[in-house]
């Protein structure tokens, strides 16, 4: 229940729609509580001809109205009452759907703002949070788990409001009329309420079961489709097919569940009413015989406990509901609540362009317990080349990114002209740093607008300079649409060189006094390759460069070469002096070179 009121904080910023909300909700079971009234003096003066018997004393004005009811002509009645009564059931219908519309206003605009904190959350946690979750369960959380929420924020707030008024009315209805007849119907209330409350505890535990299981569909498919290639290419098609198919089964058997339960709710709130109402009606009906009541106040008195009914059953159900909330909310309260392993400080300031040198001192970095640098001490002047080259798994990627807070050390830090980076504003730090993965992602947009991404107020003249640099105009030109050209979700439309391509033509017209390039040239070919690397190398002055590459040709001219092994720095030269010292270096060049021969 604390995470479902956490909830309702979300409806804070919507304080006026909810007010309205509640006076329409007051004043719609308000008119449906009067509409009731008429019921009396047409079935005792018009239907009967008799007159209308009340068991109590009533206020003289209430009174009056009674006398005058009394002695009017029953044609007269009628007609009056067929105006009053078409009123009143307009009257209650607008303000129904005056409360039900304002309500779906709100519900709607909760799940929005949810949905959007949601995504800013997701966007302010450091990378290892990502790697800890699966994709698909991130994206369930923000697409299915909200979505479950939508129903319980509209019907919940609704029924948690509206029925406890309509309640409230009713039941001042019946009690005013007959209080011991009103007290016999409270008996029936431990009846519905014990049975449904055990059946809502399990609502609950079984929507979590279900909400993991869509999480898990949502896993299934997201690795399906971005392996789509793979799974054709080794003919797994039915062996994904049975995957998906044991998943929506999981999915679709703790729906049921939950569907059953829910569904027997009603019929047995319905039985015990009814089995009430008939009760009511034998020892109301005695009353009637001895003239205690008139019929009019019976129908009035049955059809304000009937009325009870439907609220009653709103709210039973509602509590289930409530259940299944509370299921939902924990999971995306776990992301709100997540805190990143990057965080920056309340009195960050900017960090002015880099003028002399990045320093990485006595640098460790663990992920989990699992140690992947240790005590790297490195000073790279600003304009210098730094080459990061070692075996698999030694941790190149990892240190370089330490250099835009993609990760913190764990011990030691980074420092650029002697400034902390935990001391920075993160985002003037990434705005000098350019990345050329080697896994090149591209968004489902232009050529243009994946060139521009970064610098979403560049010119088309400089996208397109940016483009010849990266020797990237040739292919776009040959483009249906040319920079205007949609190129699919991934870049899929294009090569693996062109999108390549692309990526460094993005870093060149962001212009950042730091470049990282992580194997960018691994994609291209011999030809493309050698025409990037001149955009790269008039790039690469005056800023300070870093490159991963395995193919250990293309950093033979670097300034410095750095030689990881098992996370640590093992050493440090230009090519030719890492040669000269026959350590890990030459081993590894001397691998590529003897394989390059064979070729």
């Amino acid at each position: 229940m604390k995470d479902y009121l956490r909830l309702l904080a979300f409806l804070k910023k919507h304080l006026a729609t909810l007010c309205a909300v509640v006076v329409s909700l007051i004043l719609s079971a308000c008119f449906g509580g009067i509409s009731l009234l008429p019921i009396v003096p047409i079935a005792d003066r018009v239907l009967s001809r008799g007159k209308v018997v009340l068991p109590i004393s009533l206020p003289p004005f209430l009174e009056g109205v009674v006398a005058q009811i009394n002695q009017a002509e029953p044609m007269a009645l009628l007609g009056f009452l067929s105006v009053l009564g078409l009123a009143l059931v307009f009257l209650k219908g607008f303000f129904i759907f005056l409360h039900e519309y304002l309500m779906s206003i709100l519900s709607q605009r909760v799940i929005r703002d949810l949905r959007n904190a949601l995504f800013e959350k997701m966007q302010s946690l450091s990378l290892d949070h990502f790697s800890e979750k699966r994709v698909g369960t991130l994206i369930s959380r923000i697409t299915y788990d909200v979505a479950t929420l939508q129903d319980s924020i509209a019907v919940g707030l609704t029924d948690f409001l509206y029925r406890p008024i309509q309640l409230l009315v009713f039941g001042s209805i019946i009690f005013y009329i007959h209080w011991k007849l009103a007290m016999l119907s409270l008996v029936l209330i431990p009846l519905i309420t014990i049975p449904v409350g055990r059946i809502a505890k399990k609502l609950k535990k079984v929507n979590v079961s279900a909400l993991e299981s869509m999480a898990e569909i949502n896993n299934v498919l997201q690795e399906f489709i971005s392996g789509i290639r793979i799974v054709k290419a080794f003919t797994m098609e039915p062996y994904e097919a049975e995957k998906f198919k044991k998943a929506n089964n999981n999915f679709y058997r703790y729906t049921m569940k939950r569907i059953k339960r829910i569904l027997l709710l009603g019929p047995f709130s319905e039985g015990v009413a009814a089995l009430g109402a008939i009760l009511l009606l034998f020892v109301g009906g005695r009353e009637v015989v001895r003239g205690t009541l008139s019929s009019g106040v019976l129908l009035l008195f049955v059809g304000a406990l009937l009325s009870l009914v439907s609220p009653a059953k709103k709210l039973t159900s509602s509590y289930g509901l409530l259940q299944e909330t509370l299921a939902t909310v924990p999971r995306i309260f776990e992301i709100l609540d997540a805190s990143s392993s990057v965080v920056e400080k309340k009195d960050a300031k900017a960090l002015s362009r880099v003028q002399h040198q990045i320093e990485f001192r006595n640098v460790s970095f663990r992920y989990n317990d699992t140690p992947i640098l240790q005590g790297i001490s490195l000073s790279v002047s600003a304009g210098e080349v730094i080459a990061i080259v070692g075996r698999s798994g030694a941790g190149k990627t990892t240190l370089v990114n330490l250099i835009p807070r993609f990760y913190d050390p764990t011990e030691g830090g980074v420092f650029i002209d002697g400034t902390d980076l935990r001391s920075v504003a993160i985002r003037s730090l990434r705005e000098q740093v350019g990345l050329v993965t080697q896994e090149t992602f591209l968004f489902h947009d232009t050529v243009r607008a994946n060139i521009a991404y970064g610098k979403m107020n560049a010119t088309a003249s400089e996208i397109e300079e940016a483009a010849r640099l990266a020797h990237a105009d040739d292919f776009i030109s040959r483009l249906e649409k040319g920079h205007q050209t949609v190129i699919g979700d991934r870049g899929m439309k294009l090569s693996g060189g062109e999108r390549q391509r692309i990526a460094i033509a993005r870093a060149i017209l962001k212009n950042p006094p730091i470049l990282i390039l992580d194997e960018a040239t691994s994609q291209l070919d011999s030809e493309s390759e050698r025409w990037v690397q001149e955009a790269i190398e008039r790039l690469m002055k005056g800023r300070t460069v870093f490159v991963i590459a395995h193919r250990l040709s293309t950093v033979v001219n670097a300034d410095r070469i750095v030689v990881l092994e098992g996370g640590r720095l093992v050493e440090l030269g230009s090519h030719t002096e890492l040669l000269q010292k026959e350590g890990v270096y030459k081993t590894l060049y001397s691998i590529q070179l003897q394989e390059v021969t064979k070729i």
